[in-house]
C-alpha cells in the first residue's frame, strides 16, 4: 500500500487566516468572487456568454445544486449563484490537459496534490488509459477504448461482477441510455449519489406518503406561513433558494432554522439583484434559530408535536387539522400514545434547545396551517435517519400540511439532475413495473435481483465479487466513506472507468487497467451532423426541462455521455442487442421518445419539454393523495429517540463543505462566511470543549474513530473555536471521509452516517 499513489489529500497545511465569521450571505462580495472565478478560468467573452445562458429557458441547466428556477419571471442577466458561476468557470476554462501533461505528470505525483489543486489543472482533452503496471496515462482512441472495456465486461463470469455508478450531473437522457444499456448488459448494480444522500428521504417519504419525492412547488415556497430549514445550510449549498425565502418573508413568511452551526445562510441575506442589497440593507431570514445538538432533531421534533397537542387538548379543533388526519391519514391514535409517553424535559434535554425557545416554535406552528419543512444531509446523513425525517412528516400532517397550497415536503437535492437520474431509472433496486414496461418496450427480460448500492458495491469489490467498475461522473473515492477501504476496493478491480469532464483523485486510485473518457459538460455545444442537441433535466421540486450548451468544446475530442453510452453498448452488447442503439446516437429526440414509452408521467416529451420552463412531473403527495402500499393514506410514524452517549473523551463529528466548495469539487480554500480562510485541515470546536481538553485555539490535533475494530486516523487538523453545541464538531469533506466507518449507516437507506462519527482528539506534538 505505501507504494501506491495517494488515496487522501496531503496532510500539509496552507496558511490558516481566521475573521469574525458572517451573518449575512451573499451580496457584492458573491458578485465579485463569481466575476474573479470566472475571469481567471474563461476569460470575459466566453465566460460572460456562458452565464448570461446559465438557467435560462433556452440556455443550461447549472451544473450545481438542483434547486428550481422560478416559474414566472427569470432575471435576463443573473439567474445563478455565486456556486453557479464557480461550476461554470470550472467547466467552461480554457485549461486543457494533452498527452503531454499526462506524459509529464505521474499518477504518483498527482496524487500528492490536493483535491483542490488536481481539479484546477483544466479539461481532460482526448481519452486517456492507465495499462497495467504503467505510471502514467496515454492517450487511447474511442474505439481502443470501448473495445477494451467491452473485453472485460465480456470476459467476466457474470454480469454482477461489473459496477455501473451515477453522479447526479447525467442528463435524463444520458441516466436513461446507461439504465437501459446496463440492464440489456444483464444486472441492476447501478449504485448512484442518491444512496450517499437523499436516499433516507425517498424511503421515508415512500413509506409516509406514498412518493418518494418532496410535495411543494417553488410557489408553494413563496405563499408558506411558516418554513423550517432542518440540517441544512443554504446560503453555501443552495444559495438561490435565499432568494426564494426572502420572498416567501416578504409574503409575511416566518422562518425556523434548526441547526447545529449558526450559518450566515440562515441568519440574514442581501441581494445583489435588489437595489437594498446593493445598498447593504439585509432582509432578516431566520425569525427563529434552534441550535440543535447533532442528531437532537428527532428529540426536538417531538417536543414540537407533544406542546402542539397540549394546545389542542387546550383549544379543540383549534391547532390541528382534524378532518385531514381522519380522512387523509393512518396510526394517528398509536402515534398518540407513543408521543405521551415522553416528557417534554427530557426531549429539551436531549435536543440541546432551550426549552423557551422550543414553546416559541410551537407556538408560531399552533396558529399556522400553510407550513413547508426544508431539509438535507443534516436529517439523511444519520443512522436513524429515515425516522427523523418521517418524524418530519408527522409534524406536518398533525397540521394537515401536505396536499396543499403553501404546505408540504421539501428535501432539497444537492446535485443537479439526481432526482432525474432515479426517475429515469438509476436505481439498484427497480421497481416491477420498470422492468415489465423494459420488457415490453424492448423484447428482453431485464435482471430481476436487485443489485449493489453504494455501500454493498464498496464491499463486493473488497470481497473479490466485483471486477469492473464504471463511473458516469462524479468522484466516487472522494464522495464515499472509509476512505482507505474505498481505495483497497477500487485498487482490487481488474479495469477502472470513468467519464469525466476533469481529472480528480478518483483518476489516480485506480483498478490494474485505468481508463478516463472525457465527455461534454453542460455548457458545451453538443452539435450532431451540424444540428445542436439538447439534454433535459429534474430539478428538487420535479420540473423537467431542456438545457442547450452554448460554449464551443475546448477539444474535438470530446463525446456526449449519451453518445459513449451508445458506443459503448453497441461495441459490448453487439448483435445480441434488441436495441437501436445508432438511432439514439443520432437524434437525442429518439431517446426522449422511448422515455415516453416506458417512464411514467412523460408522456409528449420532446414537445412539452420544449415548451419555455418545461413541465412538472406528475406528484400525488402534491395533489393530496397518498399511494401508500397497505392504506392509501399517509401514515404517522412511531420511532424511539436515541440519545447520544459520549464518553468523557469522545466527541460527535459532523462532516460539512466549505464555502470554496459543492460536493466534492473543491473551488478554492476559504470558508468566508465561518471566517475561516486559505485552509481546509480545520476542527471546529465549541471554545469549553477545547479548554476542557487541554487544547488552545490553533492547536494542531489528530482525529480517530474506532469502530468494528478498527482504528481510523485523520491526521494534523487546527482547532478553532466555534459557535457549535458542545461535545459537537465539524470538519470538512473528504479531507475527514477516512474516519466514516463503511459499516455505519442508515436503518432501511444504507446511506453512510456523515453527521454523526464518533471521534477522539489527540494533539499532534508535530505542530505545523
Amino acid at each position: 500500500m505505501d507504494t501506491q499513489p495517494a488515496a487522501e489529500n496531503p496532510e500539509r497545511f496552507t496558511g490558516l487566516k481566521l475573521s469574525k465569521p458572517k451573518t449575512v450571505a451573499a451580496g457584492l462580495p458573491a458578485v465579485l468572487v463569481s466575476a474573479r472565478h470566472i475571469l481567471a478560468e474563461a476569460g470575459a467573452l466566453r465566460g460572460m456568454k456562458a452565464l448570461l445562458q446559465l438557467n435560462q429557458q433556452n440556455g443550461f441547466d447549472c451544473p450545481s445544486c438542483a434547486w428550481p428556477d422560478p416559474d414566472d419571471e427569470r432575471s435576463s442577466f443573473a439567474e445563478y449563484c455565486e456556486n453557479g458561476a464557480k461550476a461554470v468557470a470550472e467547466e467552461a476554462t480554457l485549461k486543457k490537459l494533452t498527452p503531454a501533461f499526462f506524459s509529464e505528470n505521474s499518477v504518483a505525483s498527482l496524487a500528492e496534490l490536493s483535491d483542490h489543486e488536481i481539479g484546477r489543472k483544466g479539461r481532460i482533452a482526448q481519452p486517456m488509459y492507465l495499462p497495467a503496471g504503467a505510471t502514467h496515462y496515454q492517450p487511447i482512441s474511442w474505439e481502443a477504448a470501448f473495445d477494451k472495456i467491452a473485453w472485460h465486461l465480456n470476459s467476466l463470469a457474470s454480469p454482477d461482477e461489473a459496477i455501473f455508478y451515477t453522479s447526479g450531473r447525467t442528463s435524463n437522457e444520458a441516466a436513461f441510455l446507461y439504465q437501459l444499456f446496463v440492464r440489456e448488459y444483464g444486472t441492476n448494480n447501478l449504485p448512484d449519489c442518491s444512496n450517499m444522500c437523499h436516499e433516507s428521504s425517498g424511503v421515508a417519504l415512500g413509506e409516509s406518503l406514498g412518493i418518494g419525492k418532496g410535495s411543494v412547488t417553488l410557489d408553494d415556497i413563496h405563499q408558506a406561513e411558516v418554513i423550517l430549514i432542518l440540517g441544512q445550510n443554504p446560503g453555501t449549498n443552495h444559495p438561490r433558494m435565499l432568494s426564494a425565502l426572502q420572498r416567501a418573508k416578504k409574503n409575511g413568511a416566518v422562518i425556523i432554522a434548526i441547526n447545529p452551526l449558526r450559518e450566515a445562510g440562515l441568519l440574514h441575506f442581501l441581494n445583489p439583484q435588489t437595489v437594498n442589497g446593493i445598498l447593504n440593507i439585509k432582509t432578516r431570514l431566520a425569525d427563529l434559530f434552534l441550535q440543535v445538538r447533532i442528531n437532537g432533531d428527532m428529540a426536538l421534533l417531538k417536543a414540537l408535536a407533544l406542546l402542539l397537542l397540549e394546545a389542542e387538548a387546550r383549544q379543540p379543533g383549534a391547532v390541528l387539522d382534524a378532518d385531514f388526519i381522519a380522512t387523509q391519514t393512518a396510526g394517528y391514535d398509536s402515534y398518540v400514545q407513543h408521543l405521551q409517553q415522553y416528557s417534554f424535559t427530557q426531549l429539551a434535554a436531549d435536543c440541546g434547545v432551550p426549552p423557551e425557545q422550543i414553546r416559541a416554535a410551537a407556538e408560531v406552528l399552533q396558529k399556522k396551517k400553510k407550513i413547508v419543512a426544508c431539509w438535507a444531509m443534516g436529517l439523511t446523513q444519520h443512522k436513524n435517519a429515515v425516522d427523523t425525517i418521517r418524524e418530519v412528516v408527522n409534524l406536518l400532517l398533525l397540521k394537515g400540511s401536505i396536499g396543499k397550497p403553501g404546505a408540504g415536503t421539501c428535501p432539497v437535492r444537492g446535485h443537479s439532475n439526481v432526482q432525474g437520474d432515479r426517475t429515469m431509472g438509476i436505481f439498484e433496486k427497480p421497481s416491477p413495473d420498470l422492468l415489465r414496461r423494459l420488457l415490453e418496450v424492448y423484447g428482453f427480460v431485464p435482471p430481476q435481483t436487485h443489485g449493489y448500492d453504494t455501500v454493498a458495491s464498496i464491499r463486493a469489490m473488497l470481497d473479490g465479487q466485483a471486477k469492473v467498475f464504471m463511473a458516469m461522473g462524479g468522484n466516487f473515492l472522494s464522495a464515499t466513506p472509509d476512505t482507505a477501504l474505498t481505495a483497497r476496493a477500487l485498487r482490487q478491480c481488474r479495469l477502472t472507468v470513468h467519464v469525466s469532464t476533469k481529472l480528480n483523485r478518483s483518476h489516480l486510485v485506480h483498478g490494474q487497467e485505468a481508463l478516463v473518457l472525457p465527455c461534454l459538460g453542460r455548457s458545451d455545444q453538443d452539435l450532431l451532423n451540424g444540428e445542436p442537441q439538447f439534454v433535459t433535466c429534474e430539478n428538487s421540486m420535479g420540473v423537467v426541462q431542456m438545457s442547450k450548451g452554448v460554449l464551443p468544446p475546448v477539444s474535438p475530442e470530446l463525446l456526449s455521455e449519451p453518445a459513449i453510452i451508445c458506443r459503448l453498448a453497441r461495441t459490448t452488447l453487439g448483435h445480441r442487442s434488441r436495441v437501436n442503439w445508432l438511432q439514439y446516437e443520432q437524434h437525442y429526440d429518439h431517446i426522449r421518445q422511448d422515455i415516453e414509452k416506458v417512464i411514467p408521467g412523460f408522456e409528449q416529451y420532446n414537445e412539452r419539454v420544449r415548451r419555455p420552463g418545461g413541465f412538472y412531473l406528475p406528484n400525488t403527495a402534491r395533489e393530496g393523495r397518498f399511494n401508500t402500499e397497505k392504506s392509501g393514506r399517509a401514515h404517522f410514524n412511531i420511532a424511539d429517540t436515541t440519545p447520544l452517549l459520549l464518553a468523557d473523551d469522545e466527541y460527535a463529528m459532523m462532516t460539512i463543505r466549505s464555502h470554496d466548495q459543492f460536493n466534492t469539487t473543491v473551488y478554492g480554500l476559504d470558508d468566508r462566511y465561518r471566517g475561516v480562510h486559505n485552509e481546509r485541515r480545520v476542527i471546529f470546536m465549541h471554545e469549553k470543549d477545547i479548554a476542557r481538553a487541554g487544547l488552545q485555539p490553533g492547536s494542531v490535533v489528530d482525529l480517530v474513530s474506532e469502530q468494528d475494530g478498527r482504528r481510523r486516523v485523520a491526521h494534523k487538523f487546527i482547532v478553532v473555536a466555534y459557535d457549535i453545541p458542545e461535545r459537537c464538531t465539524a470538519t470538512y469533506f473528504p479531507e475527514t471521509n477516512v474516519l466514516v466507518p463503511l459499516g455505519s449507516v442508515a436503518d432501511k437507506s444504507n446511506t453512510p452516517v456523515s453527521k454523526l462519527v464518533i471521534i477522539k482528539i489527540v494533539k499532534d506534538l508535530s505542530g505545523f
